[in-house]
């Protein structure tokens, strides 16, 4: 078994081995769940390094032939553009677990839907082959739909069952796409992620154009971009803080990670398409901003500031540039630190309080300082404050939308502003102001708690002084692809 057979496997491993462990003993289901998702993260901490940030070419390959007639494969391999979101969603999926003490009702099931979620996650992540990639896309639904249907909110029912019917009608446009590259004619010699991509450069050019509006729409749900977000407000406020973490911190970046490798394949309808997908992403910018400076549910305006951030990743794509590109894939991990810290966090409070209503709170600076720093901390992070991970990809963005578009990278900054005046708003309620008599007593942040929110806004803080590390990394996949995609509209 290769490496990332291993990487892959360790949490199906662990779950099956927890469907086998005793119901009742909590303290068992929680260890093992921990040891094996720490040991996922230490794997992909080894293959970072291994890995070769210089090589452009896939890594670590793995072929094993399924089908030959359909030319499917158990291909695995990684690059550039996969390396950086196998470290988040291992990273992630750790952090995840260690917020989960709290769950208290049906805690063996919990754990196995979680390590089920992250195997799930990997294998998009891994996956060199379309209908592997399509298997391990659809295999995230299931455990998402239990973790949100059966330990979330109120309206967990509403939003599990809308998660589902968004995610799996994007879905089917992804299959049809899928369906009319593999009409021409396949070179079997190699996975079918290969052989689509020679494929989809014989189709006509209308083809094209059809096939990746059935993509934008598959991705574009799970990302989200507007118009296909609806799903994204309701399965955020109602699921549990744990899996609003891996939620925003993962599971919208598959689609924007998809979305980059089709429009790899498909450079041509892409660049006839860039004027629909600027509109989409600088009007998903702003509206996303504006409905979440609206929102007093502190869970709904970080679930609203996740679609104007996602835009920018899908500026980024949009530009069809390397410095535009190397944008969208900082953005994606930017995105997935800020929102999983502030979740975590949001989270924690409102097991304390029992409120997400903004207006409930005051002063937290006096009765929860760690809290109240790490807060501060994240809410400036995600305004792209200098120093912070948000600002390196926010950067790169606008610089490669302003060498496209130009002037148009106003309405960029404007929703960076809108970004700047909810956040220092919610800075301003939670943290001054006379103390509650509600909020006199809350307990502030235990010790693993404080461990798991400083990771977080450690890496926040460490690649924003220090970008250098996590821009290598991707540079030679980013810098083909780009290439691959100048040759194409030549």
């Amino acid at each position: 078994m290769g490496i990332l057979s291993l990487l892959l496997w360790t949490p199906a491993a662990g779950a099956l081995l927890l469907a086998f462990t005793p119901h009742h003993n909590f303290k068992l289901i929680r260890t093992l769940a921990i040891f094996f998702t720490t040991l996922a993260f230490l794997l992909c901490c080894w293959l970072v390094s291994q890995f070769d940030q210089h090589d452009s070419s896939l890594q670590f390959n793995e072929y094993f032939p399924l089908n030959p007639h359909l030319g499917s494969a158990y291909a695995l391999g990684i690059d550039g553009l996969s390396m950086p979101m196998l470290c988040l969603a291992t990273l992630l999926t750790c952090i995840s677990l260690l917020a989960s003490f709290t769950i208290s009702s049906s805690v063996k099931g919990y754990h196995i839907c979680i390590l089920l979620l992250e195997f799930g996650m990997l294998g998009v992540f891994l996956a060199q082959d379309w209908a592997l990639f399509y298997v391990f896309w659809e295999m995230t639904l299931i455990p998402l739909f239990f973790l949100i249907g059966r330990w979330g909110g109120k309206r967990r029912h509403a939003a599990s069952l809308n998660f589902v019917l968004y995610t799996m009608s994007g879905s089917v446009f992804m299959l049809i796409s899928l369906l009319a590259i593999s009409q021409y004619d396949l070179e079997h010699g190699g996975s079918l992620m290969t052989s689509m991509h020679q494929a989809a450069q014989d189709m006509p050019r209308y083809e094209q154009v059809l096939v990746l509006l059935g993509f934008l729409i598959g991705f574009g749900v799970k990302m989200p971009i507007f118009p296909l977000h609806g799903w994204l407000p309701l399965a955020h406020v109602e699921a549990p803080s744990p899996i609003s973490i891996l939620l925003s911190g993962i599971l919208l970046k598959m689609g924007a990670y998809g979305l980059i490798r089709v429009v790899t394949m498909l450079p041509e309808a892409a660049h006839i398409l860039q004027p629909l997908f600027i509109f989409l992403a600088l009007f998903g910018m702003l509206y996303g901003a504006l409905l979440a400076w609206r929102q007093s549910d502190i869970k709904a305006m970080i679930a609203y500031s996740s679609l104007s951030h996602m835009g920018i990743v899908l500026l980024g794509i949009a530009t069809l540039n390397e410095i535009g590109m190397t944008g969208a894939v900082l953005q994606m991990t930017a995105h997935g630190l800020i929102a999983a810290a502030l979740f975590l966090l949001i989270g924690l409070l409102y097991e304390r309080t029992k409120t997400r209503n903004i207006q409930d709170y005051s002063s937290l600076v006096h009765v929860m300082p760690r809290f109240s720093l790490l807060i501060t901390l994240s809410l400036l992070a995600a305004i792209g404050l200098p120093g912070s991970i948000g600002f390196v990809a926010e950067l790169h963005t606008l610089i490669g939308g302003f060498q496209k578009w130009g002037g148009l990278m106003i309405f960029f900054s404007l929703s960076i502003l809108i970004c700047a005046a909810y956040s220092v708003r919610a800075i301003g309620i939670l943290l001054t102001g006379p103390i509650k008599p509600k909020m006199q007593y809350i307990t502030d942040l235990t010790r693993t708690e404080l461990f798991a929110a400083s990771l977080l806004v450690s890496c926040i803080l460490f690649f924003g002084l220090i970008p250098t590390p996590l821009i290598d990394l991707s540079a030679a996949t980013i810098s083909q692809i780009n290439n691959q995609i100048s040759q194409r509209l030549l």
